[in-house]
């Protein structure tokens, strides 16, 4: 039975531990150019998303204002007639 000396053992835990250190090292490069690249796609499909809602809202605004003028004019010919028909009914 062979056995190995301190030194070889020594030597068997390094290298393992350097390989170990080496795979740690770059998964958690990938990790982090991952989590970068992630983080950075995000931010642009918000800030996208943002003007986006703001165009929509702008033109929300302008419809309601257009459906608002609509309704008033509408109003207003309803109270012009109203006005004419009950100075008649008297």
């Amino acid at each position: 039975m062979a056995t190995k000396t301190k030194k070889e053992k020594a030597t068997l835990i390094n290298t393992a531990t350097t390989k170990v250190l080496g795979l740690t090292t770059k998964a958690n490069d990938l990790a982090l150019n991952t989590t970068e690249k992630v983080l950075t796609k995000s931010i642009d499909l918000t800030e996208k998303g943002l003007g986006l809602s703001t165009k929509l809202v702008k033109k929300g605004f302008k419809a309601s204002a257009k459906n608002q003028e609509v309704v008033f004019n509408t109003l207003e010919t309803v109270k012009d007639k109203a006005v004419k028909f009950l100075s008649k009914s008297k």
